[in-house]
């Protein structure tokens, strides 16, 4: 079956609309960028940026090699990496709720060596979730025709990067502004255990949830 231009642009505004909805709603990524750009710097949260586009990447690709349906084939694999995931998230909340509690230190100012550090530690956050391959595998079904060519497949894995990293960017763009530093400077202690708290509720959910 042919697929024309015209077809392969409605299917790629289609996708670029509903995907940068997906990625622009509150959740663990967002809760982690936020945090870093906000405690850390500006650049701290554009490093958290990239990491939060290259995870949603990872996971588009393995989906696109079917790891949705290998979940569904053993559930056993699906439920060990949600149980891993939200171990960690609860792990980085308890880990903000104890700071918290002991007043933690000043609000930093990121050094070159910290930003591979920074990169992973979110780099994780975003592949903590697998819901999030089997969310894939949902919208790819849904948006992208089976008969859809090699390059509009490839437009979607670019859309999909550019609407993660650029809706990440700007949250740490605007969190990153000296005002918003010095509030959360202010009020660093509920901040942290609010982020902490979230995190924990988070990974709870995602631990009890199928």
């Amino acid at each position: 079956m042919d697929f024309s231009l015209s077809q392969g642009v409605s299917v790629l505004a289609a996708f670029a609309a509903v995907h940068l909805l997906v990625a622009a709603s509150p959740g663990p990524a967002f809760l982690a960028v936020s945090r870093t750009a906000i405690g850390t710097s500006r650049a701290a949260g554009l490093i958290a940026a990239a990491a939060m586009a290259t995870g949603a990447l990872v996971w588009a690709v393995a989906t696109f090699f079917g790891l949705h349906v290998l979940f569904a084939q053993a559930p056993w694999l699906y439920d060990a990496l949600r149980l891993g995931g939200a171990a960690y998230l609860i792990y980085l909340g308890v880990g903000m709720l104890r700071e918290a509690w002991r007043g933690g230190a000043p609000v930093e100012t990121v050094v070159p060596a910290a930003g591979r550090a920074i990169f992973l530690r979110c780099l994780a956050v975003q592949l903590s979730n697998p819901k999030a391959a089997v969310f894939f595998g949902s919208i790819f079904v849904t948006l992208l025709p089976a008969e859809a060519p090699l390059w509009v497949k490839g437009a979607a894995l670019a859309i999909l990067v550019m609407n993660e990293f650029g809706w990440y960017a700007l949250v740490a763009l605007v969190l990153s502004a000296p005002r918003a530093r010095r509030i959360y400077g202010n009020a660093k202690r509920a901040l942290d255990a609010l982020f902490g708290g979230f995190l924990t509720v988070l990974g709870v959910k995602l631990a009890l949830s199928r």
